[in-house]
């Protein structure tokens, strides 16, 4: 697909009320797509039309079947030209495996893996008309994980293995599919898991702070500590825009220092990786 377009070529972006969704819908919407701006509450669709001409928020919480649907038909009533999907809704679960509510496990899948499969599923009949493009927003978490976000980082690695087969599948028509991994981003997805954190401490039982209150801790102290050093979102909403328009898109885009060298300690044995990150968690 070509970096020129018409103004009516369109973009679905999922999770865009803040964080990286927000910037690549504000990005888009500057280099003149229109922008399907996915958001779960009416405040944040009032306060993102006001931002943007080209951009058209919709209610979308990508784990209620009819709100996909509604996201598709909104995109087809326009008459726009659906040129790209962008998968971003996501959410952290985090917690001791022993004790985590299971519904909370489930609830981390239904965003972060079936979501964006739906996503596709309902995109692919517009796509195939355009050979349009896929964008998945993943982590360096899918490949390797560390103490209570063994949730997020299994659902990233879930979500990466189905992109890898996603991208292999749909290649023969002309769609291409892209995977974004990194490291520490500048996002409200970090204030949104020390905010959980009491409500998680609320649900265990009083022996889990016994076993685990110093990891928990720890693991609240690195969230502080990525948050201050995390990369500015538009950074990634720049590689989005490089995998939505270039005419050859790389599988994978590992961005940032601190990913590739994430990349490379996941590629160690096990048992020197997990030395590492009791290291720099200060476990040990």
């Amino acid at each position: 697909m070509a970096a020129s377009h018409e103004p009516a070529d369109a973009i679905l972006v999922t999770g865009a009320s803040t964080g990286i969704g927000h910037a690549t819908a504000l990005l888009l919407a500057e280099r003149g797509y229109t922008v399907f701006a996915g958001v779960r509450k009416e405040g944040d669709r009032e306060a993102l039309e006001a931002e943007h001409p080209n951009i058209r928020p919709i209610i979308l919480d990508v784990t209620v079947p009819a709100d996909v649907s509604r996201a598709i038909d909104s995109v087809r009533e326009t008459g726009a030209v659906l040129r790209g999907l962008v998968n971003n809704a996501g959410i952290a679960v985090a917690g001791p495996l022993e004790f985590l509510p299971i519904e909370d496990l489930r609830t981390q899948f239904e965003v972060n893996v079936v979501g964006p499969i739906a996503m596709a599923q309902a995109a692919l009949p517009l796509l195939r008309e355009t050979q349009g493009r896929i964008v998945v927003i993943g982590s360096i978490a899918g490949r390797m994980s560390a103490p209570f976000v063994g949730p997020y980082s299994a659902s990233k690695a879930a979500i990466a293995s189905l992109t890898d087969a996603m991208r292999m599948e749909l290649a023969p028509s002309g769609i291409r599919v892209s995977l974004l991994e990194f490291a520490a981003v500048k996002t409200p997805i970090w204030a949104k898991g020390r905010r959980g954190k009491d409500e998680l401490v609320a649900k265990m039982p009083p022996q889990a702070m016994t076993y685990y209150g110093k990891i928990v801790n720890a693991v609240v102290a690195q969230t502080k500590h990525e948050e201050r050093v995390g990369m500015e979102p538009r950074v990634i909403a720049e590689t989005v825009y490089h995998a939505l328009t270039d005419a050859h898109p790389r599988e994978r885009y590992v961005i940032g220092r601190q990913a590739k060298m994430q990349r490379i300690v996941a590629a160690l044995p096990a048992g020197t990786r997990d030395r590492l990150i009791r290291k720099v968690m200060k476990l040990d």
